[in-house]
């Protein structure tokens, strides 16, 4: 058996495909040492276009559907490996093919190797009408109950009979490193999925208003980090306490800008914490006007605060559209967990829509926002996963 790994987008890479290439089969290379054995594979590598993996004997194929969660990766398929020699490559599609249930087939041939002495066209004849006489089924071209893959690679036929979907975009670390801020809610989790499937290797930030509320909030972003582990090997989390600069806005500052100044401050922290650390943007989970704090007014007046990009993922999308990736990603279950979120300690009865950058200077300027910063990253743990 070996097993085939497709990939679209690093096709398009031009000059530097070799370099997304090279991290792909890290990747890939990783997850298979990491998840299942050092063992379990003869060999990782790149040929003509697609990565090859050979997996050791007695190894069962299902081991291998972690292959599933690995970006950049956009199908990969269990294929027969045989000689190009015609006779050889019609047995083995026959071998494949005779176990299967089907009315209709097509075969698709592909070649490496323009010089091979049939073209294309001429193998799925070839090969479709041997099929034919074999078990009398018909030849469809479109929509067919199976279709048959034949790839003539560096002196080889590898065939096989069904894609696996991938995870697509770009192999993780391929794109750089960013910060991304994680509540314990549904959406932060999926800024961060989206980070990944670009390439972008991800830590995350969590803001806590401990000990005025539980550690419910830190289990949780724990746990949502651990369930993204499967799509990149390690990361960490930066619990920062948010609680004295939430007492001291209470104090000092108009109640309807509480929420705003909160996710000002924020990102000033996340921003030197990126600074320090060398990432180049900071993800956020927000959407147009799905809370008070992102209306397009409060998204100005809060991004004004740091100079670094601030990216979001997922600023269109609608809430279903949002909850039905995070279930399928798996982190729906543990973000809806009760949990208390800083942002909502203190919250006020009717916070402000449209901020206006002039009021947000002025109640600034009651906070002395250095020290709070300064003080907030002394307190901040960090958590490796």
């Amino acid at each position: 058996m070996i097993i085939i790994c497709h990939y679209n987008e690093i096709a398009l890479k031009g000059k530097n495909r070799t370099y997304f290439e090279k991290i792909l089969l890290e990747n890939i290379g990783r997850k298979i040492e990491d998840e299942i054995s050092p063992q379990v594979a003869e060999y990782v590598k790149r040929i003509s276009g697609r990565i090859i993996i050979k997996p050791a004997e007695n190894i069962a194929k299902e081991e291998f559907f972690i292959l599933k969660d690995v970006f950049g990766i956009n199908n990969f398929s269990f294929a027969q490996e045989c000689s190009q020699e015609m006779g050889e490559i019609k047995e083995t599609c026959w071998k494949i093919l005779k176990e299967k249930s089907f009315e209709t087939f097509r075969i698709t041939a592909s070649r490496s190797e323009k010089n091979f002495f049939l073209k294309s066209d001429e193998i799925n004849r070839e090969v479709g009408g041997f099929i034919v006489e074999k078990n009398k089924k018909k030849v469809k071209l479109k929509n067919p109950d199976l279709e048959c893959f034949i790839e003539l690679v560096n002196e080889k036929a590898f065939v096989y009979a069904d894609k696996y979907s991938g995870a697509g975009g770009l192999p993780v670390n391929s794109g750089g490193k960013a910060l991304v801020l994680l509540s314990g809610g549904i959406d932060s989790p999926l800024a961060a999925y989206f980070a990944l499937k670009r390439g972008v290797k991800t830590d995350y930030v969590h803001f806590h208003s401990l000990p005025y509320t539980s550690t419910a909030s830190n289990d949780k972003v724990i746990s949502l980090a651990k369930k993204l582990k499967k799509f990149q090997r390690k990361s960490k989390i930066f619990m920062v306490p948010l609680a004295s600069i939430q007492k001291e806005v209470l104090l000092k500052c108009p109640e309807k800008l509480r929420i705003i100044l909160y996710r000002r401050m924020m990102l000033k922290i996340a921003e030197k914490i990126a600074q320090k650390n060398k990432y180049l943007a900071i993800y956020t989970g927000e959407a147009v006007a799905q809370v008070a704090s992102q209306t397009l007014e409060n998204i100005f007046v809060i991004n004004e605060a740091v100079k670094m990009p601030i990216l979001r993922p997922l600023i269109g999308f609608d809430k279903s559209d949002i909850i039905q990736k995070a279930q399928e990603i798996g982190t729906y279950e543990i973000s809806i967990l009760p949990h208390e979120d800083c942002c909502t300690r203190f919250m006020p009865k009717h916070p402000e829509t449209r901020g206006k950058l002039t009021e947000v200077y002025l109640a600034e300027k009651k906070l002395d926002v250095d020290k709070l910063i300064e003080e907030a990253m002394n307190n901040m743990e960090i958590k490796v996963i």
